[in-house]
């Protein structure tokens, strides 16, 4: 059941499930066979690849910590066992999905679920069925009446999120003060605010004088309303009256991680155990992106700005305004509008308008070498040649001398294996050519596993030295209202 009712009927599920009955390894204990779901992040696991199903059940039974099990492969062979929190977990409708968890209960809820499941099957299921179908049908067209009477944009009627007016917001921010502003952007300004509820927010008012801002703002909505994951930023709500639109999100009092690791001062407060929680947190949010949502989802903008932080220092994605749906089979697309954000983006992306999830991919080896390092990939300088960050890492790494990578601030605290992985890992992302870049779900293995075997990575992207003068010789800023909109220009000699 929800840890919170409260926070589950405002659309806010980040504080996750817990046991109608706790777990006490009593005597009858067993599991629930559960079909067509995700299996649950990979934090607290252990792999055994040459055990059956029927010996993992029991190696599983014989510890109290074990939640869950299931087959590691989906043709029926290996073993996975989770321990602690099982985290994020969801209905998964694929048509011949075949993979099975197996979730631990106690010997008093298994018998009830056995008993309720015949039960639901044979009395409750058509008269469920007939009542949502009546509740549904009365609140859709409240909601579409709703909606109709405040002019809201077409698409909107399709979202289940909940919708502020423009007094009840107002009242929120303190009348959209500047003691309560966050910052300011391409497309409007971010205040701080407080619900009647005492929740805090983050408010996101779209410029009535932006020339692409509702675009952005409807993409943003559509896609964030439709996507659940502890490292995506929360969407509670909108508010869209008269030339009013405005984004109402969870609150992240930490900032954004460039707030952190690209300040002396305040990057010496991030050890090196937080920078890797905070590495793996934002590979998980991508890897939900690209493959275990039900949409498709390229990000297109992943830097350090758009990764907030939450009271914990939680990574959590934020802003997809520039994201972009895979529909179907659809594996790579192409545009003749660019927009992203100068050192993240990819080859084929900037040159040539081809993007995928690999574009995301080479964004996050970016984002993971600047991490590590406390540095910026674009402007980046050194004394003895003018590549860029990711050029001085291949460098680096190329020459044995990996670690010099590292901030001299965590180089007490950090352990050498798990940071040459990281750095390895993000040269693998940051390859010059989309075929060489691994899935997020290899990534993800492979920064979650210390045995793991990595490849070694070839040579990245844009590894050319600029000149002497330029720390970004072929790319130039275009001037427009679109933010993060750039043209590329290939330099010629003279």
């Amino acid at each position: 059941m929800p840890k919170s009712q409260e926070e589950w009927d405002m659309i806010n599920m980040t504080g996750g499930c817990i046991r109608k009955v706790p777990l006490n390894c009593t005597r009858g204990e067993g599991f629930t066979k559960l079909s067509q779901v995700k299996l649950p992040d990979l934090v607290d696991f252990q792999l055994f690849k040459n055990m059956s199903l029927e010996e993992c059940k029991v190696e599983c039974l014989k510890n109290c910590s074990c939640m869950a099990y299931a087959n590691s492969d989906i043709r029926g062979a290996g073993c996975l066992m989770w321990f602690g929190d099982l985290i994020d977990i969801r209905e998964f409708d694929i048509v011949g999905y075949d993979q099975y968890l197996f979730l631990r209960l106690p010997a008093s809820e298994l018998d009830s679920f056995r008993s309720l499941s015949k039960k639901l099957v044979t009395i409750t299921v058509a008269s469920a069925i007939s009542g949502l179908l009546i509740v549904g049908t009365a609140l859709s067209i409240i909601w579409k009446r709703r909606m109709k009477s405040q002019g809201l944009p077409s698409g909107m009627d399709d979202i289940d999120l909940p919708l502020y007016d423009i007094a009840t917001v107002a009242v929120a921010t303190n009348h959209f003060s500047q003691t309560n502003k966050l910052g300011a952007g391409g497309f409007g300004s971010v205040y701080k605010g407080t619900l009647s509820t005492g929740q805090e927010v983050a408010v996101k008012r779209l410029s009535k004088y932006s020339g692409q801002g509702l675009d952005e703002f409807m993409n943003e909505v559509l896609l964030i309303a439709r996507l659940q994951h502890r490292n995506l930023v929360g969407l509670v709500g909108c508010c869209v009256e008269g030339e009013e639109r405005m984004l109402i999100y969870e609150y992240m009092p930490n900032k954004s991680l460039d707030y952190f690791i690209f300040d002396h001062d305040r990057s010496s407060s991030l050890a090196w155990k937080r920078r890797f929680d905070i590495v793996l947190g934002i590979a998980r949010g991508l890897l939900y992106l690209h493959q275990d949502s039900k949409l498709q989802v390229i990000h297109r903008d992943l830097k350090t700005s758009n990764i907030l932080l939450d009271a914990d220092m939680n990574p959590k994605i934020s802003d997809f305004g520039l994201a972009r749906v895979f529909r179907g089979d659809g594996t790579e697309a192409e545009t003749r509008r660019i927009v992203g954000t100068y050192g993240y983006m990819s080859p084929e992306y900037a040159f040539d308008g081809k993007f995928s999830v690999k574009s995301d991919v080479f964004s996050f080896g970016v984002l993971l070498l600047e991490i590590v390092s406390s540095k910026r990939n674009r402007g980046f300088q050194h004394p003895k040649h003018h590549h860029t960050l990711l050029g001085h890492a291949w460098m680096l790494w190329s020459e044995g001398r990996a670690t010099e990578l590292i901030d001299e601030s965590v180089r007490a605290s950090f352990v050498e294996s798990q940071a040459e992985r990281c750095i390895q890992v993000g040269l693998l992302c940051a390859q010059k050519f989309p075929k060489d870049r691994p899935m997020m779900s290899s990534v993800v293995f492979m920064l979650a596993n210390e045995g793991a075997s990595l490849p070694p990575p070839k040579e990245p992207g844009f590894f050319v030295e600029r000149s002497s003068g330029s720390s970004d010789a072929y790319l130039v800023k275009e001037e427009s209202n679109t933010k993060n909109v750039v043209t590329i220009t290939l330099p010629e000699g003279r």
